[in-house]
């Protein structure tokens, strides 16, 4: 049909088409250049890493707040630590250990322990604070915290000279232990708790792959962790023939020696080697040692426990010196 505007060759009208026909006139050359690298994911304000980014350092920054000034990593500087429940928060307290905050989730149900926990944290002057019960959820899996937590600050540890400086001190030949594969912090408790009953001058840990003096630790040693010197030692090896420099005898513990306690003469500066009741004294250790001695059983039990074994080495040496 003539009057058909679709067919082949018709004019079309220009005021039919809409939005603009023109050309801009470079007036929007800007927004048709590049932007540039995209940025990284921490400065995209809507990106998943940018939020925790700007948690992260508002937890830096929070004090007085779970969580606050918290280190992830704990192999060079170590950040503070949080105890969550009520029973190993108020051991914490009995056992005297050192604390920044104590923690009540607000609308907590009050029972004896945390009642004496509140107590023993006002006693002892450290700060209790009421936060939101969410605050404590993000600390705890599965919100097992029963709406207390503790605030440990990271323990100080001594330099390994300054154990021997410790026991020249008291004019007395040092009585020292090392621990060589210890990943036990409950172990590593229970042999500060032995040294200090026992008269030692101190502990030395490798600074890596072992335990280290976190609550469970302070708690297993029942507050004798702030009495005794713990030190780290950069290489656990050298360490030991440094002392040995310094005329200290190495002891190292094994069920296999080839001296007993019993024929043992301890009273001179000893430095008693521990490892793990599975893996033992690790090979270059062993051969650092100057003695392998082992504890003489009756039974038919293989091997102690690493603290067990510990405490009565230094029992005995003890008992030699008085």
């Amino acid at each position: 049909m003539a009057g058909n505007s679709s067919r082949r060759g018709a004019i079309r009208k220009t005021g039919s088409k809409k939005g603009q026909v023109a050309g801009s006139g470079g007036k929007r050359r800007k927004g048709l250049e590049g932007r540039g690298a995209t940025p990284p994911a921490e400065a995209r304000t809507k990106h998943p890493a940018a939020r925790r980014a700007k948690m992260a350092e508002k937890s830096a920054q929070t004090r007085g707040r779970p969580g606050g000034g918290r280190v992830a990593s704990r192999k060079n500087d170590e950040g503070p630590e949080v105890v969550l429940g009520r029973n190993p928060v108020v051991e914490c307290l009995r056992a005297g250990v050192p604390a920044t905050a104590l923690w009540v989730a607000v609308g907590t149900d009050s029972d004896e322990r945390l009642k004496e926990s509140v107590q023993r944290a006002g006693d002892a002057g450290i700060s209790i604070l009421e936060v939101p019960r969410s605050d404590l959820d993000k600390l705890s899996a599965n919100g097992l915290h029963q709406g207390l937590a503790l605030q440990v600050p990271p323990y100080r540890y001594a330099h390994p000279d300054d154990l021997i400086a410790a026991a020249r001190a008291h004019q007395e030949p040092a009585l020292l232990v090392a621990l060589d594969n210890i990943t036990d912090p409950r172990n590593l408790g229970a042999v500060i708790r032995s040294v200090a009953a026992f008269g030692g001058h101190g502990v030395v840990i490798p600074q890596r792959r072992s335990a280290s003096v976190s609550a469970v630790a302070w708690r297993t040693s029942a507050g004798a962790a702030a009495r005794l010197s713990v030190a780290r030692a950069t290489n656990l090896t050298r360490t030991l023939k440094d002392w040995q420099t310094k005329g200290i005898t190495i002891i190292g513990l094994d069920a296999g020696g080839d001296t007993t306690l019993d024929e043992f003469d301890g009273s001179g500066p000893v430095a008693i080697v521990v490892g793990s009741e599975g893996k033992g004294l690790s090979r270059l250790v062993r051969e650092t040692c100057d003695m392998i001695l082992s504890i003489p059983m009756a039974g038919p039990v293989e091997s102690l426990n690493a603290s067990v074994a510990a405490g009565v080495v230094v029992a005995d040496i003890a008992r030699q010196r008085r």
